[in-house]
């Protein structure tokens, strides 16, 4: 027997050698082991299905009415908070004429009484010719309405961040027959109901698209897992946890809610974005003049780009959710 060695039970043991320290065996064995557990050469999901390109087109299509309703709301609340803060910055004085004064008189001694308010930055009377045309898109043109009792208009600007004493502005022209004072209280009123209404409204059919989003989702990750419920079974037999065929269903599903919400997300970006470049090309032309007063710039400007790209990401959230929530759901069934 050669030295270093020993025999016992017919079983040759070689001797340690003692230069050899045996933390560094027990440290080797564990990462001798790893290299012989299994490895996946492919995802538990096929990235690459009919299915998945479907769920693709639905997302991008969910998202992009998304986004176009998102964007119509904030132009849309833009441009009443516009037209809100326009109206409010103005009153007007209206002078009806009264047999046995003379109307040009009372017009001129009711626009010095505003002038002489503070906070008034401008005041201009309307001449006849200037009321009678505001009667136009009423009455049409071509039109004798010298016998007319035409009311005589005069705008009061009031001055940026200033406050009219609009009580003691009425008080004082009480004084003249036939004035009175109007300071557009109603009609911002009902800008503020309609501008609320398109905004309860937008929210509303995000709402909707979320839902139909979430529900085409868990069809196709139910679909998903009885295509391949039979490795899943295998995987769930063998001690695979629900946490990890989730995860790869999620993921899976994660990436197809970041392509369809980009592709639906970048159209919507790229709709807006050509919209606004039409619009400054077409300012000073009649048609450009009245979506210029219906929306302004008709621009959603950088916040509304984020808030767009935010909610394309948010989509692709609620997508990995949904199908986790359809497989831990599934799962549960299997047990």
């Amino acid at each position: 027997m050669p030295a270093g060695s020993s025999s016992m039970g017919g079983v040759c043991m070689s001797t340690i050698d003692p230069a050899v320290n045996p933390d560094e065996i027990e440290e080797a064995a564990p990462a001798d082991a790893e290299e012989l557990l299994p490895t996946f050469d492919s995802p538990i999901v096929p990235n690459s299905t009919i299915s998945g390109r479907a769920l693709v087109a639905v997302v991008a299509i969910m998202t992009f009415l998304a986004s176009i309703t998102t964007g119509a709301v904030m132009l849309v609340r833009s441009a009443a908070s516009d037209w809100q803060s326009e109206v409010a910055r103005e009153i007007t004085i209206q002078v009806r004429p009264t047999s046995g004064r003379d109307t040009e008189a009372d017009v001129t001694r009711a626009a010095d009484m505003a002038r002489r308010f503070a906070g008034v930055a401008d005041v201009r009377p309307y001449s006849r010719d200037e009321s009678t045309r505001l009667l136009e898109p009423w009455l049409g043109t071509g039109l004798n309405l010298s016998d007319l009792p035409i009311p005589r208009i005069v705008v009061v600007r009031i001055a940026s961040a200033a406050v009219l004493d609009t009580n003691a502005l009425r008080a004082q022209l009480a004084a003249i027959p036939g004035a009175s004072l109007d300071d557009h209280r109603g009609f911002v009123d009902r800008m503020r109901a309609m501008a609320g209404a398109a905004v309860l409204g937008g929210l509303s059919v995000l709402f909707l698209m979320l839902a139909a989003t979430v529900f085409s989702v868990t069809f196709a990750t139910r679909a998903a897992m009885a295509t391949n419920r039979p490795v899943i079974e295998v995987l769930h037999f063998v001690g695979a946890k629900s946490s990890f065929i989730g995860g790869h269903f999620q993921r899976h599903f994660l990436g197809l809610g970041l392509r369809g919400g980009l592709i639906g997300g970048g159209a919507a970006l790229t709709l807006f974005a050509i919209a606004e470049l039409l619009t400054k090309r077409s300012s000073g032309t009649a048609a450009g003049d009245q979506v210029g007063a219906l929306f302004g710039s008709f621009s959603i400007g950088i916040g509304g780009y984020v808030v767009l790209l935010l909610q394309a990401l948010l989509i692709a959230v609620v997508t990995a959710l949904a199908s986790r929530r359809a497989v831990n759901k599934t799962l549960d069934s299997i047990q």
